[in-house]
């Protein structure tokens, strides 16, 4: 045997052998999900000396690359709050209309490496750090509202079984594999969420098309110590939408980095991205009328039970001068919270409480991360915390302890006071036994699951279907999927499951004949992609044709028209050669069909030509390619010239986003209709047998 093979032998573990689960020296555990609490609903204690080895050891397994969240694209922009919201939070940056706090956003995936691809399906981690004028508060949340398990001690199994399987370090960039389906289909809980996955949340069209959530429930505290839960969104003021799977899938071969190169040009271009953060308010006497718990980050709030109140808007302004030192070296953290912001006993958050903190200690080498440029507040920040690795600040005087004289006592600790003063937790009242044991109220797994699904219109249930069928199909285990299939999709909606098992050949024989409870099924308009749209078609990519013999000004002023309505524009050519127009002018191509493909773009334009126009145009299988692909994708098509190409050589059947006319004049107002509501989708069902 090699000698190096020899060595290695020496540290394998065979973890097939069944053998009692231990901590690091030994100890038998009783339980390996669930954080102690102090009663099942209570906060989680810091003594649970098991949770925080295992989230320990977890915390440090990559450097320096984040463990999760790794691909990631961000900028600098601010916050500007609507008016004072001191009634509900002294937060100061909440606390005047039109109050500007700087902000920092991070857009990430979860599941690969920096290296992946921008477009795989996946949750997309969502963290805004705000540098107020009391420090720095980070709201560290996805694009999804829900999470996949209840308790902090599940997240590293979690994300342990959606990483690449450790023998062959594969699939990258995807939960489409035997471990994730394995952990999933026997935990429940994660029903709701992957469910979240598998619909059109995890491919977003880009970056500002997608919605942020702070995920667990807060408590906001105003100056009269008035405790309020709340649920913070962050709306996206282009709207939400999302590609399709064949598109993704496409754009990951064509440019992995397409959501980091669309954010960046858009904000070079002035077209800078804007969310709106609201919050639902949750007073005592509606969490009465519930039926989940709010400590439970498996479930939402619909908004028809609360709606989300706006508080401000964030506009994002300025792309990093160093990828590296700031996206890379940002350092968020769910402890970071200002006076007026507190936390919930949600055991998922306690335990990102601790995770977060612990995480960056390992990934930027120790505990002066916040002297980090991008890190530091922009207030002032003084404590007795010295030296260490990496330490940025000089200290001066003799005293690094507290109390002290010999430096008057500096610096001076600042009492809780109704504004501007020290933080406070608040005093809440807590009893419990100190157990292991999980809420009986968090026992629900899939009543929201079948909410979100009742909720989606019909072409977002076909894929949804779609989804689980192709994830499952690369499930090598057949137990794999025959479980999945029985013990998690058939709870939540029997169409779904019949759907899903036909397209895998699966027998539907669920384990168990006892009834699953369900309550609060009825379906929820604001979860439904359809509803979201912004109404326009700003920051909408518009590939232009054009070739020899094109009009000039058929080219331009629909090119001003659809510009003027905040859609990018460009011109796509077969080559990056001048283009001579019909009346002598040039055109200058900005992109070529092969390489600014149609699925870089939101629909397609065929301005007014000559007769060589049409031809040229009719023998280029590349153009033609390009055409159908875009119908495929349900694309808005218009051609001010050349009709020929659809009506006697392709046939494509027209609809309300195909569009042919003798210029632009007779195009535009439906184009800009059809645009604005994103995809065809009554032609779904008849590109099936498209080419392309």
């Amino acid at each position: 045997m090699n000698k190096k093979l020899e060595q290695l032998e020496k540290f394998k573990l065979n973890d097939k052998n069944p053998v009692i689960a231990t901590t690091n020296t030994g100890l038998p555990i009783s339980d390996d999900g669930n954080t102690l609490k102090a009663g099942p609903r209570g906060p989680s204690l810091l003594e649970d000396f098991a949770f925080r080895e295992k989230m320990t050891h977890f915390d440090h397994e990559r450097i320096p690359e984040r463990i999760v969240h790794a691909r990631g694209s961000g900028a600098h922009g601010y916050f500007l709050s609507y008016k004072d919201h001191s009634e509900l939070t002294k937060a100061d940056f909440l606390s005047k209309q039109d109050k500007k706090t700087p902000v920092f956003i991070r857009i990430s995936t979860v599941q690969g490496p920096r290296g992946s691809a921008d477009t795989v399906r996946d949750v997309h981690g969502f963290a805004v750090k705000f540098y107020t004028d009391e420090g720095n508060y980070d709201i560290v949340g996805n694009n999804m509202p829900v999470f996949f398990v209840q308790d902090a001690s599940s997240f590293p199994d979690f994300v342990h079984a959606l990483k690449m399987e450790p023998q062959n370090e594969m699939p990258i960039g995807a939960s489409a594999h035997d471990t994730f389906y394995d952990f999933c289909g026997l935990k429940p809980e994660t029903a709701h969420t992957v469910l979240w996955a598998m619909s059109d949340r995890g491919i977003p069209l880009s970056l500002r098309h997608q919605q942020g959530f702070g995920v667990h429930t807060y408590r906001y505290i105003n100056a009269q110590g008035k405790s309020t839960f709340v649920k913070l969104h962050w709306k996206p003021l282009s709207g939400t939408c999302s590609l399709l799977w064949d598109e993704a899938q496409k754009i990951a071969g064509n440019d992995g980095d397409y959501h980091r190169r669309r954010f960046w040009e858009d904000i070079e271009a002035g077209d800078y991205p804007q969310w709106e953060l609201g919050a639902q308010i949750l007073d005592e006497d509606l969490q009465k009328k519930f039926e989940f718990d709010i400590l439970d980050a498996t479930k939402l709030i619909p908004e028809e039970l609360t709606p989300v109140i706006p508080l401000g808007r964030m506009v994002i302004d300025r792309n990093p001068d160093n990828f590296f030192a700031e996206t890379e070296q940002i350092a968020f953290c769910v402890s970071h919270v200002v006076p007026g912001i507190d936390f919930s006993n949600d055991p998922l958050l306690q335990g990102r409480i601790f995770s977060y903190l612990d995480t960056q200690l390992s990934r930027l080498g120790g505990p002066n991360f916040n002297e980090i440029p991008i890190n530091r507040p922009i207030c002032p920040f003084a404590n007795n915390q010295r030296d260490g690795i990496h330490r940025m600040t000089i200290n001066r005087g003799g005293a690094s302890y507290y109390p002290n004289s010999i430096d008057k006592g500096y610096p001076i600790l600042k009492a809780p006071s109704e504004n501007k003063g020290g933080f406070k937790p608040y005093p809440e009242n807590i009893s419990g036994i100190k157990s292991y044991d999980k809420s009986e109220t968090f026992g629900d797994h899939f009543s929201q699951a079948t909410m979100f699904w009742n909720s989606m219109s019909q072409h977002e249930k076909n894929h949804i279907i779609s989804a689980y069928s192709f994830e499952l199909s690369k499930c090598s285990r057949p137990e794999v999927r025959t479980r999945y299939v029985n013990d998690i999709l058939v709870n939540i909606d029997s169409v779904l499951a019949e759907k899903v098992s036909k397209n895998l050949g699966v027998k539907i024989e669920p384990s168990s004949t006892k009834p699953i409870k369900k309550v609060m099924v009825k379906p929820s308009p604001a979860l439904s992609q359809t509803n979201l749209l912004s109404g326009d078609i700003v920051s909408r990519r518009i590939s232009i044709i054009i070739e020899k013999g094109v009009d000039y000004d058929d080219v331009m002023k629909f090119k001003d028209d659809m510009e003027k309505r905040g859609a990018m524009t460009m011109l796509v050519s077969t080559t990056l050669a001048p283009v001579e127009c019909c009346g002598g002018e040039m055109l200058t191509p900005k992109g070529t069909l092969i390489g600014n493909p149609s699925i870089f773009f939101d629909a397609i334009y065929v301005p007014l030509s000559t007769d060589e126009t049409t031809k040229i145009l009719s023998d280029d299988g590349n153009f033609l390619h390009y055409i159908l692909e875009a119908y495929k994708h349900l694309k808005t098509i218009a051609f001010g010239g050349s009709v020929f190409v659809i009506k006697e050589l392709l046939r494509l059947p027209q609809d309300h986003g195909l569009l042919l006319g003798n210029g632009y004049k007779d195009i535009t107002e439906q184009f800009f209709y059809s645009l604005a509501h994103h995809r065809v989708w009554e032609r779904e069902s008849k590109v099936t047998k498209i080419p392309a």
